[in-house]
């Protein structure tokens, strides 16, 4: 839609609260011209002059109206006059912005495309700052979200700060009516938390956001973060009689799916990238500090997760006499969850070089350094026990390895995208694939050649979100006392590739990281007469070697879904496709 077209749009206007900035106000009225739609300008108890000045301005723009607040009420107080004024006018939706100039104005076209698609939803704008934004507002920021995704129980709400959005004016006002919201700094963050608890989504659109160096800033840093600390104490017990309604509505949109690859990831990363800016401000115990709710909120709300934790514990708990680090009481499903957060922290520090290789209990570091020093090409057949990240990042950064990791594109690359914030090398070796074909298997044929390192994962079957699992791309191999499935793909390519095999496993049992690495075949051959025997029995071994590093570190086991769910061929089925297989 072109600037012109938005003239059409009649039932949209902006509303701008200004208080003493009629210097940058006729920047930013210029520059909202072009999308030709009314705008209603509140003086929110300007100075004699300052008020002037807009009668002055607004004179200027016959489709600017200009409405006075006797006195200085606050910005929220000044934007809601202006969101009643436009309902009683016949507007459908507002279009806030500020009079200061900090918002890119060529950003209200994807604001109101997005409007135009989803009308009932509040449209807020996800600042991107520059260079000028003060240090202390963005941790402020942070706090808050802190606070607001507690407050929703949800990470949809990506900034609640923001006063560059669009208002459905029925719903708005019919709330503020309900409600008493916050009329000054207050009220943004206010608003849209009790929208979104009345059932009014949130969409957010990036936008720049400047600080101008002589601008006019009327933040009171103690009035004001008083109210918003207030404001956030009300919420945190308005939320609590909501606990019921927020939980059943994260329940229904995690519905549970039959395989890993059918469920989407957490919408955790935005609070991935804000418990990253408290690791690099404040440090990893105050981001850990921060982290325990955030993990406590997911392990109330993901119920699909919490259960097959629960299953998989209850798996251990049968071979709990060989178990040597962990006490039984620490086999619950919190402590699994509280666990798999501290693993992002580890992956943080690894590849931000805060993890030695002093600091490690490396077993058989011996024949590890051995292949380094000879720049050996080996396949590892990792699995989601442990964390593989800490294992790449003390490969590149201790020893210069390159460990090329196969990555399925749907489920791991948003966390890597955090990673790559904290170490860009943390990127460069990841080898994005849907499934395990030819054009894989040549690519890493030339990483192997060059003396580098491929990385395979055992533990997981196909991420075809379409297709059951055939018969014949899966094995079934005893494990933690039951049958469960594993992929026959990743050994069927390091057959091909005919590379030397090992196992890797980094590990944190006691508090303190372990890294096993151990020779699992010379090369894995696959003998045509006997091939699925011998497949079968490749992957039984790999599967006999994780049920032991799981009882080494239980709850290091990060796959989350449950992973016997599938039922198990019958033994006389089990054996008449070995020995189809094998014609």
């Amino acid at each position: 839609m072109s600037l012109a077209q938005y003239s059409l749009l009649t039932n949209y206007c902006f509303v701008i609260p200004s208080y003493n900035h009629s210097e940058t106000l006729p920047t930013v009225l210029k520059n909202i011209e072009p999308y030709q739609l009314e705008c209603i300008l509140i003086d929110d108890g300007s100075s004699t002059d300052a008020a002037l000045k807009l009668e002055q301005i607004s004179a200027l723009y016959p489709w600017v109206t200009l409405l006075h607040l006797a006195t200085n009420q606050g910005k929220g107080a000044a934007v809601m006059a202006g969101l009643e004024y436009a309902l009683n006018h016949g507007f459908t939706h507002a279009i806030q912005i500020d009079a200061d100039g900090q918002h890119d104005s060529q950003s209200v076209k994807q604001l109101l495309e997005q409007s135009q698609l989803n009308p009932d939803a509040l449209i807020s704008g996800y600042p991107v700052y520059d260079n000028s934004v003060p240090k202390h507002r963005l941790i402020a920021r942070y706090i808050t979200h802190f606070w607001v995704w507690v407050e929703t129980l949800s990470f949809s709400i990506k900034d609640s700060m923001c006063g560059f959005r669009i208002y459905p004016l029925q719903q708005t006002l019919d709330l503020i009516k309900q409600i008493k919201i916050g009329k000054r700094m207050d009220f943004d963050t206010d608003i849209m938390v009790r929208l979104y608890w009345q059932g009014t989504p949130s969409i957010f659109v990036p936008t720049h956001v400047t600080y101008p160096k002589d601008g006019i800033s009327h933040f009171n840093a103690f009035k004001d973060n008083v109210r918003i600390s207030w404001m956030h104490t009300r919420l945190f017990f308005g939320m609590i009689p909501r606990l019921p309604l927020l939980l059943r509505r994260k329940q229904y949109k995690n519905k549970e799916q039959r395989h890993w690859s059918q469920t989407p990831e957490r919408k955790g990363l935005f609070g991935i990238r804000f418990i990253l800016k408290l690791y690099q401000l404040f440090g990893r115990n105050f981001a850990k500090l921060i982290m325990y709710p955030v993990i406590t909120y997911f392990w109330l709300t993901g119920n699909m997760q919490r259960q097959a934790s629960k299953s998989y514990l209850e798996k251990i708990k049968n071979f709990y006499d060989q178990i040597p680090y962990v006490e039984k009481k620490q086999l619950t499903t919190f402590h699994h969850f509280q666990r798999f957060g501290e693993s992002l922290l580890d992956k943080i520090a690894s590849w931000n070089g805060d993890i030695k290789l002093d600091q490690l209990y490396f077993p058989n570091n011996k024949e590890c350094l051995d292949i380094i020093s000879n720049k050996r090409g080996i396949i590892l057949i990792c699995s989601h026990l442990g964390d593989i990240e800490m294992c790449r990042a003390l490969a590149e950064l201790s020893h210069n390895i390159k460990i090329n990791a196969l990555v399925f594109k749907k489920h791991a690359m948003r966390f890597q995208q955090v990673l790559q914030e904290v170490n860009q090398a943390s990127a460069i070796n990841l080898i994005q694939v849907d499934t395990l074909g030819p054009s894989t298997a040549i690519l890493l044929k030339e990483k192997l050649d060059n003396g580098e390192w491929v990385a395979i994962v055992g533990d997981r079957t196909s991420s075809n979100p379409h297709q059951r699992m055939p018969d014949n791309s899966i094995s079934w191999a005893n494990f933690l006392g039951d049958l469960a499935p594993f992929p026959k793909g990743p050994f069927i390519l390091s057959s091909a590739l005919g590379y030397p095999v090992y196992l890797i496993w980094g590990l944190k049992p006691n508090g303190r990281f372990q890294i096993y690495f151990e020779h699992f075949s010379d090369g894995i051959l696959l003998p045509r007469q006997n091939r699925q025997n011998e497949l079968n029995r490749i992957i039984q071994d790999y599967a006999k070697r994780l049920e032991h590093y799981c009882l080494i570190s239980p709850l290091d086991w990060f796959n989350f879904y449950d992973f016997w769910r599938f039922t198990p061929p019958t033994p006389n089925k089990l054996n008449k496709d070995t020995d189809k297989n094998e014609k």
